[in-house]
């Protein structure tokens, strides 16, 4: 075999190794790519469930919301005058 010949097959050997590892290389870049895509999509997601616990907890935190929520669900009462004691620290 002459030098000729095993130098344009290494060349051609060459290039198709090439070809594959370009091949592979947009393969891997298309995977990761929708992976990108769907890691947004779910950050999206995220982002409008925080705001809405936002906004859920700044309408249950109201003192008015405080108040109706001790007085039903935990049976509070406002003390009257009575039931109150002065405490004077010195």
């Amino acid at each position: 075999m002459s030098w000729r010949l095993a130098g344009v097959l290494a060349l051609g050997l060459a290039v198709l190794v090439s070809a594959f590892a370009i091949v592979a290389s947009q393969h891997e870049n298309r995977r990761l790519f929708q992976r990108l895509v769907q890691l947004e999509r779910q950050r999206d997601a995220l982002d409008i469930e925080w705001g809405r616990l936002q906004l859920e907890q700044a309408a249950l935190s109201t003192p008015a919301e405080v108040e109706l929520r001790a007085r039903r669900q935990l049976s509070m009462k406002t003390p009257g005058p009575g039931e109150t004691v002065m405490v004077v620290v010195p």
